[in-house]
Parts: structure tokens; sequence; C-alpha cells
């Protein structure tokens, strides 16, 4: 009887260093898996941002608009670099059917310190293009 109390107290302590070497694994791997939603979240945010922005900026070409129609859009990303141009033709834009292109840009972290060390910032950027379809004065 006394030998078999001796081997459940060993089996209890053994299970206990077991769980004091994975749980440290387990976490990083759970919280691996928050970062990487949330850089998808970014990602995807980014794109409708953008696409969001140059709708707006094909009927009305002021940068306030269209910051804040990205900014609206990119819910939870800060900071947000918002850039409007006319890639093909500067001189005589903005003007109907002039290409409107909006570049939405954000620099994502991961939010578990080791994970951030390794990966670092990332930058996401995401750009649209559409033609402009009516002039503001």
């Amino acid at each position: 009887m006394i030998g078999f109390r001796a081997q459940r107290s060993s089996q209890r302590g053994q299970a206990l260093v077991e769980f004091a070497l994975a749980l440290p694994i387990v976490l990083l791997l759970m919280l691996g898996v928050l970062d990487l939603g949330r850089a998808v979240y970014a990602y995807n945010t980014v794109s409708n941002a953008s696409r969001s922005a140059v709708r707006v900026a094909i009927v009305e070409q002021t940068e306030a608009s269209v910051e804040a129609a990205a900014r609206q859009e990119a819910v939870g990303l800060d900071p947000l670099a918002v850039a409007m141009s006319y890639p093909y033709d500067p001189g005589d834009c903005p003007d109907l059917d002039c290409i409107v292109r909006v570049t939405v840009t954000h620099d994502w972290a991961a939010a578990t310190p080791l994970i951030s060390g390794i990966v670092g910032p990332i930058t996401i950027s995401s750009t649209s293009e559409l033609p402009i379809e009516s002039v503001s004065p």
C-alpha cells in the first residue's frame, strides 16, 4: 500500500512539470493565431478603405473627403496614410475619364512582444484606380 501512494505522488509531480513545459508553447501558438487574425483584419480593412476612398474620389476630388472616406472605413487602424494621385495624365486632371488612384497604407505590428520581435512591423498597402465620373467644383 505504501508503494502505491509514493508512485501516485511522483506521477502528479511529473504531470506538473510536463504542464509547465508545454504551457508557454501553447500560449505562444494561441497568441500567434490571434496576431494572424489581426493581420488578416488589417489587410482586408485597408483594401476596403482604398476601394471606398476611390469611389468618393471619382465623384468628389478633394483630398479631405477622400481621406475621410478611407478613415471611416478603416475602423481600428491607426496610423493610416491616404494618398490620392492622377498617375497617367497629371497635367489635365481632374477631368472626366481621367484615372484617379488612391493608395491606403498601414503599418501593422504584432501585439505579442515575442512575435513582434521576430516579425517586426509590416507595411500593408492597397491601391485602387477608377476613372473620374464627375468633376466637383
